[in-house]
């Protein structure tokens, strides 16, 4: 099973593994991010000692009315530059309707286009009888089941400040029909200086399955900024070729004063 399937996942994931044990996925309230939030992230490729600019990806927010319930629109766009189109084409689209209450996924949407290969998949949950109806069929998951995008919003009010450097943290997430259960590492704080910029940042390390782009085992490390947003401000990973770079490039309508941003490069 491929949980790293493509170039937007790359970024997806930088939220992702934030998210905490599965007996806390239920119940916390959203206090890092509000409607109308943007972030903009650029993915750098290495092949030897050249970074490349290989494209972005966005994540927008919204409120929004699903089956009668007041939700979260989450919209998360991933795209090669055309520059870079020639080498591997990207058109990725994600998105999630999260419930404003509970924090949990009611309907999740992939529509990817990957070298000319496309997905298309679009996931009920039924949070109540915990089952996910897919374009694939109907299956059984955990009670409070995320996907990839509920899981990087929700995972963003979790208090790291309870856990000590070591700590593995485990998440469960419902993607292309299948239910993972991974963890992520806690580092502690650090500072960090990425392209876009100094931090004080949390630093983690997931366990990754391997798959078509990434090895797999505790090889990629993301730093996450040390304020109440929780927004990830870098990832840094080999993979099967080469390696990569993710930071930050932009941001709007951040919830909370970005204090964790020392000063611009």
């Amino acid at each position: 099973m491929h949980i790293v399937k493509s170039f937007f996942f790359v970024v997806a994931l930088i939220f992702s593994l934030t998210a905490t044990a599965q007996n806390e996925f239920c119940g916390l309230k959203n206090i890092s991010f509000q409607e109308g939030e943007k972030l903009a992230f650029k993915v750098y490729y290495n092949m030897g000692r050249i970074w490349v600019g290989a494209g972005e990806a966005v994540f927008t927010t919204r409120l929004a009315t699903l089956n009668g319930r007041k939700v979260y629109h989450v919209v998360g766009d991933g795209k090669t530059y055309k520059s870079y189109d020639w080498i591997y084409k990207v058109r990725d689209k994600y998105e999630s309707y999260i419930d404003v209450e509970t924090m949990l996924p009611l309907k999740f949407v992939r529509n990817v286009n990957e070298g000319g290969f496309q997905i298309y998949n679009s996931v009920q949950f039924d949070q109540n009888s915990h089952r996910a109806v897919s374009t694939n069929g109907v299956f059984n998951v955990p009670k409070c089941i995320q996907d990839v995008l509920s899981s990087i919003y929700y995972a963003r009010n979790i208090d790291y400040n309870k856990y000590q450097p070591g700590a593995k943290i485990p998440f469960t997430m419902f993607l292309d029909d299948n239910v993972y259960q991974l963890y992520i590492r806690y580092l502690g704080k650090e500072r960090i200086t990425t392209r876009y910029g100094t931090f004080n940042a949390i630093k983690i390390r997931p366990l990754l399955i391997e798959g078509t782009i990434f090895k797999g085992g505790e090889k990629m490390t993301v730093w996450v900024s040390d304020d109440n947003n929780h927004v990830p401000v870098r990832v840094d990973s080999p993979i099967l070729v080469g390696s990569i770079k993710v930071d930050l490039i932009g941001h709007e309508k951040l919830r909370h004063a970005f204090t964790s941003f020392l000063k611009a490069r």
